[in-house]
């Protein structure tokens, strides 16, 4: 792989890598006994909850010519396969999915499918090889109606690459997703029902209910192909969906794909290839654009397959770089991993990302390796930067946090944001610090009030709100949801049926607002594992998660399926930061989902302003039991979707730190009040896990001129107010936002290298030996 604008970065990481013996290379990938021979993926796999129907089921209707092959290779042992042109397969089922399996080699073609009569694709059974390869996944489709009955056809059209000969189609088996009613209690249980201590309001004042309700939207489209557990949009057209190793319905190379490159317009989704298990990474952009992925999991044991099948490698310490790839074709789009030359100091699963102000990654925090709930014995009381630094006698190796130490045990995926004045706040458990990275100094700072904690596994979200030079980008955080639950407390004391918390808490980090402590509000339902997400209008959309029991699964008692949490919360709440305490809230016009999104969901606003909703999967691997694995994708569309809006017609795509540009616009015909204009510069960031530690909005000073038809705007002044990187820019008029433009943020330069710290790391740091959790499953 070329590495283009990144070649520099990387010519330390080789440098360095070439004085070091092969024996000495600092990767282990690991297989387990019995499974350390890779032998030929069989995509085959029923996930619980759904059902198979073999080729020999009376329930499949065959027209045309054909042939029953039987080995105890084929599922059911019996496969049947024709080359007849337009020989047929009819079947009906009940179900949101349905996947089909059969042979691929190059006597095998095309074959179109239609569902309920229209055609669905026509797709290509030919691989290159010698040997069919069996079991294959050769169509799925997850996007229909659960309750509905739905009629499957199968044609093989003869088509077959490059000859004229008829070729085959086979019929191995069937799986049906049968799709799951939402499941909502009748009423509220009386755990639930009760509000917290600190609760002293009407619930009438939560909503604003005497207010016109705008229209909002919800729109469910599109399927990811792998779990979303981890999300970033890339492009104007493209986001990135990150799951961990497990049986997604995607392919590539011969076995499930684990990330893929979804097209947020046409909802096309292109597999990606990685080599680690991403399993709970974190990620951010760099200066450059580039972004990484960053830890994850040991190598996937045990299930339907083995290590060696599946292909993946430990990826505790593993750093993936994807480049940047604006094009809309993402045909050569790639995640680059080379963990003899590029790798983390030391192992971290479960950890935060932050981009700072240089440009660079702070990475915090984590546990060294599987679990659920951290302890002292995995927990990673450190942080270190990508690419390393020599800061405070470290040479590029971790540098010690007491905050990591005091927050045990719930201190997993720790909620950070780089601060206007270079610093970093975080909040852990129930504790919160500004940690000044440069001096190597905590400021204590109040606890998150009553008690609530924030963070892995009690998750709530947190934001950095809005950042303006009207108040001198005074800066203000914001956290909401999470768990009272007491963390020293084992599985076996804790229930799925513990009540999340409501508190949304403020905090103005200023000294007099620090000095005033927490501000206090609620949401209108509890809610854990939920996901904020910042508008161009300045707003805050809550989305997802649970109202009862913690995050992970396997752990609790009462678990629903696996799940360790229930009472999925399915309205959207908007909330306005600059109204007044109490009347912050609204879910006026907006309409619920029918998907319950739990653990491992996300979500992130696009580059045309709507909310992209994804994921869900609260089970070991792909599961369809309650709560199930969610491939569906969700549009969640704010009112001024529909209106009129102002349009970013050209303009410069860097934006350097305090200089001036200048941008064609368009207004919406016939506007003839232009009393309110303004412009955002944001970051969507890098979701994953409730943690939204890099999503970020900046208004810039901006002039409309007179005519308006040109944008005279000030880049922020430094990378303390907007860490260089990449940003997206909306111009927002009268409270109706642009769609956005992508440009970078700085001078477009990646960071700095400090080619003494690489080599230190590469000399003195080992990859860890995985071992098998005791914790029975866990998060994940």
């Amino acid at each position: 792989m070329t590495l283009h604008s990144f070649s520099l970065l990387l010519y330390a990481f080789v440098a360095a890598c070439l004085h070091v013996s092969a024996a000495e290379l600092a990767w282990n990938s690991h297989t387990t006994p019995g499974s350390t021979t890779p032998t030929a993926f069989l995509p085959f796999y029923v996930p619980p909850g759904a059902k198979s129907y073999d080729s020999a089921s009376p329930l499949l209707l065959y027209s045309g010519k054909w042939t029953e092959l039987f080995s105890t290779t084929y599922v059911g042992k019996s496969l049947r396969q024709s080359s007849e042109v337009g020989a047929a397969i009819l079947f009906v089922f009940t179900g949101s999915g349905i996947e089909w399996f059969g042979n691929c080699d190059r006597n095998h073609g095309v074959s179109d499918v239609y569902i309920d009569g229209l055609l669905a694709q026509s797709v290509d059974a030919w691989c290159d090889v010698d040997t069919p390869r069996k079991q294959q996944r050769i169509f799925w489709n997850y996007a229909l109606e659960p309750a509905s009955k739905h009629i499957l056809k199968i044609i093989n059209t003869g088509a077959c690459r490059g000859t004229k000969r008829a070729c085959l189609s086979s019929m191995d088996a069937l799986v049906v997703t049968k799709g799951l009613v939402t499941k909502q209690p009748n009423s509220t249980p009386s755990s639930l029902s009760s509000l917290a201590p600190y609760s002293s309001r009407p619930p009438s004042l939560l909503l604003s209910a005497s207010q016109p309700a705008e229209k909002w939207t919800l729109v469910q489209k599109g399927s990811t192909g792998v779990h979303a557990m981890q999300l970033a949009v890339i492009s104007s057209t493209h986001a990135l969906v990150v799951d961990k190793v497990e049986h997604n319905p995607l392919t590539i190379d011969g076995h499930p794909a684990w990330a893929a490159l979804y097209n947020i317009d046409t909802h096309a989704v292109q597999p990606l290839a990685m080599k680690s298990n991403s399993f709970c990474a974190g990620g951010t952009f760099l200066g450059n654009g580039t972004m990484i992925v960053v830890g994850g999991n040991p190598v996937v044991d045990g299930g339907q397959t083995s290590s060696a099948d599946f292909g993946d490698l430990n990826g505790l310490q593993s750093m993936r770089l994807f480049e940047p790839c604006p094009s809309s074709s993402v045909d050569n789009c790639t995640m680059y991993e080379n963990p003899d030359r590029i790798r983390m100091a030391s192992p971290r699963w479960y950890n935060t990302v932050v981009r700072i102000s240089d440009g660079s990654a702070m990475i915090i925090g984590g546990s060294k390796k599987g679990g659920w709930m951290n302890n002292a014995t995995v927990n990673n009381p450190t942080l270190e930067y990508f690419p390393p630094k020599s800061l405070h006698g470290s040479n590029g190796l971790p540098i010690d946090m007491p905050f990591l130490r005091r927050t045990l045990n719930s201190n997993l995926f720790p909620i950070a944001f780089a601060l206007p004045d270079g610093t970093i706040f975080m909040a852990a458990n129930n504790d919160t610090i500004i940690y000044d990275w440069e001096a190597n100094t905590e400021r204590q700072l109040p606890s998150i009030p009553n008690g609530v904690r924030v963070t892995y596994p009690m998750a709530g979200t947190a934001l950095l709100l809005p950042l303006s030079p009207d108040n001198n980008y005074e800066p203000q955080i914001l956290i909401c949801g999470g768990s009272n639950v007491d963390d020293t407390k084992p599985g076996y004391e804790i229930s799925s049926q513990d009540p999340a918390s409501k508190q949304c808490a403020r905090l103005v980090l200023t000294d007099d607002g620090i000095a005033a402590g927490w501000e206090v509000d609620e949401m209108p339902e509890a809610r854990l594992m939920p996901d904020a997400v910042l508008l161009p209008t300045g707003e805050v959309v809550l989305v997802n998660g649970a109202a009862s029991g913690i995050s992970g699964y396997g752990n609790v008692v009462n678990q629903v399926g696996a799940s360790n949490a229930d009472h999925a919360v399915l309205t959207p709440v908007l909330y306005t930061p600059s109204a007044p305490l109490g009347g912050r809230f609204s879910s006026d016009g907006i309409p619920s989902s029918e998907i319950p999104r739990m653990y491992h969901s996300v979500a992130t606003l696009t580059p045309r302003g709507d909310i992209m909703i994804a994921g869900s999967n609260p089970n070991l691997d792909r599961s369809e039991i309650m709560y199930g694995t969610e491939y569906r994708v969700e549009w969640l569309g704010p009112p001024y979707m529909a209106k009129a809006r102002p349009q970013i017609l050209d303009g410069p795509r860097r934006l350097g730190f305090g200089q001036q540009a200048v941008f064609k616009v368009r207004l919406p015909p016939g506007l003839v009040d232009v009393s309110d204009v303004k412009v955002a510069l944001m970051d969507f960031g890098y979701v994953t896990h409730a943690v939204h530690a890099n999503s970020r909005l900046v208004y810039l000073v901006a002039t409309l001129s007179t005519n308006g038809a040109t944008l005279s705007i000030a880049g922020p002044p430094n990378g303390k107010i907007y860490p260089p990187g990449p940003g997206w820019l909306f111009l927002v008029v009268n409270g109706i936002p642009s769609k956005a433009v992508h440009l970078m943020v700085g001078d477009g330069k990646g960071p700095k290298v400090d080619e003494g710290a690489i080599e230190n790391v590469i000399k003195n740091t080992k990859p860890p030996q995985y071992e098998q959790s005791k914790s029975g499953g866990g998060e994940a």
